[in-house]
């Protein structure tokens, strides 16, 4: 939650390597086909970004690119994949040659200031190991109007399985009040919330002005 302390870099610097560590070995396991639904709901989540051909794009936690061909159709100028994993991107870089692959902790990314049109974090807002220095780092590169669009297309409930077997800490997804708290203080205003039990959206834009 945004009122915590961020973590000490040790602790960041910790989690990450786990991460690239697991993720870098399952690497097969993000390959299709996908399991029933979940397509569609993904296309779901991408329009709610409200893409416009032009923009510019940022995919934080690409993995393997599975948002990418979603994305790509709707003729954005250029799309950022971010990832941790070196294999995870390798494997996104053949399947989406057009991406342009940045291999950073999200809280560290470096992109310039108000550059961004639509933010998408998907399927790994529970792995930011600081969510504090994301959202910092994050909505100063969001141009004003920018869009945000924090989803899963398993939902909340898959973050509780999930929690039992990794070795790394998993958040939960914020509720809307949460959410609103969270995202205030860096000019981002909710614009859809939604959270079913296969499906959970948070599109945030960003202000004109604080």
């Amino acid at each position: 939650m945004e009122n915590k302390q961020r973590p000490d870099e040790s602790k960041i610097q910790k989690i990450n390597r786990l991460q690239r560590e697991f993720f870098g070995k399952i690497t097969h396991l993000f390959d299709p086909p996908l399991p029933e639904g979940v397509s569609e709901r993904l296309e779901q989540i991408v329009a709610c970004a409200k893409i416009k051909e032009g923009d510019l794009v940022l995919d934080v936690g690409s993995g393997t690119g599975i948002l990418l061909p979603l994305i790509h159709k709707y003729k954005p100028k250029k799309i950022f994949a971010c990832d941790l994993s070196e294999e995870m991107l390798a494997s996104l870089k053949k399947q989406h040659p057009y991406a342009i692959i940045i291999r950073s902790d999200a809280s560290a990314l470096n992109l310039p200031d108000a550059s961004i049109d639509v933010v998408f974090v998907n399927a790994c807002y529970s792995n930011l190991a600081d969510k504090k220095g994301f959202l910092i780092n994050v909505a100063g590169m969001m141009k004003p109007g920018g869009r945000i669009v924090i989803s899963h297309p398993m939902g909340r409930g898959f973050i509780d399985l999930l929690r039992a077997k990794s070795p790394f800490p998993l958040d939960d997804f914020p509720y809307e009040s949460e959410a609103k708290k969270m995202l205030a203080p860096h000019g981002l205003k909710i614009s859809k919330y939604i959270d079913q039990e296969t499906l959970y959206i948070l599109t945030a834009v960003k202000a004109d002005a604080l």
